[in-house]
């Protein structure tokens, strides 16, 4: 009877763990990260002409310290694709220092990737002290845990985790473990202090077919834009790679440039996270007809250009201000549009379904559910198989 429930008892106890290592680490990480932020708003003129600086310090750090590790989020999904390679335990340092100074000096990134790796790393490490054999399995545990910890939304973390390594295929095996880890480890973060970004939209339109209509229009605008990041990141890291092969010129010459528009557009207002415009989405503060774009190609070219962090809070945020846009051309609730556009954008960017319908679900109440399902329906349809991730495989597609 021990040795039937024996794998299932291993699971369960090194999820706990990795969710109260990866939480911790989360917090953090997040906490730190919130702090540079805010430094950098108050002192914004004096930090952004070093952008240059940390560019040049982010690429020698993992130049000499730990080069396997520059594929960052690439590495992670190659052993969820079950390869054999390596994911180094200083990676968990490098790409969190890395971010920090990302967003100390005003670069306009993420920090989901930093979190997903930091789990992945954790948990890949655990499960070889433990001979885990599927080491792809323990990869998702921790990527799930990783993302729960910075967001505190374990169930959209869980779907993220297992459905995004191969676009059009749930890992099963890996969801109670996924959820377990998910849940200790949002918890975590949170006891640690790390708070979560949570709005309740109480103004929800009545469902109709005209009204449903509006959804799949507007569904379909979230999804191109999600496939525009997605082909644009991937096409602008291709194009500054071959026009400046050495890794220090690129991100030099390409910081110099980011950091004269970012000053000039609003002294900072596309900087970082993205989170004022989120906060000023749901605040009521205001949005303009630019925002969207203009945070859309500064992340690009930010990422581009080789610095580190992720791309999630500013899709979000991406999301979100556009939404507001669309709220007023198609007369319904700038609130509720704001919050279909947080999620439906992230869907297609990542080419995912049910976690950006999770994570809507999280942030905004479960009430919007059947809001988010129309339009991340109609979102995740128009991105054209296109992803962030270019380590992620098709379910239909000829490599294995």
């Amino acid at each position: 009877m021990f040795q039937t429930y024996k794998p299932i008892l291993v699971w369960s106890v090194l999820a706990i763990l990795i969710g109260i290592i990866v939480g911790a680490l989360d917090a953090l990480f997040g906490r730190v990260l919130l702090a540079l932020s805010n430094f950098r708003t108050e002192n914004f003129l004096y930090l952004i002409p070093f952008l240059a600086i940390a560019g040049i310090i982010t690429v020698y750090i993992y130049q000499h310290f730990a080069k396997e590790a520059s594929k960052g989020m690439g590495l992670i999904f190659n052993i969820g694709h079950q390869s054999d390679e390596v994911i180094p335990v200083r990676l968990i340092p490098i790409i969190t220092i890395s971010t920090w100074l990302t967003h100390l000096f005003g670069g306009s990134a993420g920090r989901e990737g930093v979190a997903v790796q930091i789990g992945a790393t954790v948990a890949n490490y655990l499960g070889d002290l433990a001979k885990i054999r599927n080491r792809h399995l323990m990869v998702m545990v921790g990527m799930a845990a990783g993302f729960s910890g910075l967001f505190q939304t374990p169930l959209a973390a869980t779907f993220f985790a297992v459905e995004v390594i191969m676009a059009g295929t749930i890992y099963y095996k890996a969801i109670l473990p996924a959820l377990l880890a998910s849940i200790v480890s949002a918890y975590t973060a949170n006891y640690l202090g790390l708070e979560k970004f949570a709005v309740t939209i109480t103004k929800l339109p009545t469902v109709n077919l005209y009204l449903i209509l509006k959804l799949g229009i507007i569904g379909g605008l979230f999804g191109l834009t999600g496939f525009s990041f997605a082909w644009l990141l991937a096409h602008a890291k291709t194009q500054f790679t071959n026009w400046l092969p050495n890794p220090y010129t690129k991100i030099a010459l390409g910081s110099l440039i980011l950091s004269v528009l970012l000053l000039l557009f609003f002294q900072g207002r596309y900087a970082g996270l993205g989170t004022n415009l989120i906060t000023m989405a749901f605040d009521g503060g205001p949005i303009f007809l630019w925002d969207f774009g203009l945070k859309f190609l500064l992340t690009i070219l930010t990422l581009a250009i080789g610095f580190q962090g992720g791309e999630v809070t500013p899709l979000f945020a991406i999301g979100a201000t556009l939404g507001i846009i669309l709220a007023h051309l198609f007369g319904l609730p700038l609130t509720f549009v704001a919050a279909l556009g947080y999620a439906a954008v992230f869907a297609a960017a990542t080419n995912t379904f049910f976690a950006p319908i999770l994570i809507g679900c999280e942030v905004f109440g479960f009430s919007l559910m059947p809001y988010l399902f129309i339009t991340v329906a109609a979102s995740y349809c128009l991105n054209f198989n296109r992803s962030i991730y270019t380590g992620q495989t098709l379910r239909f597609s000829k490599k294995k």
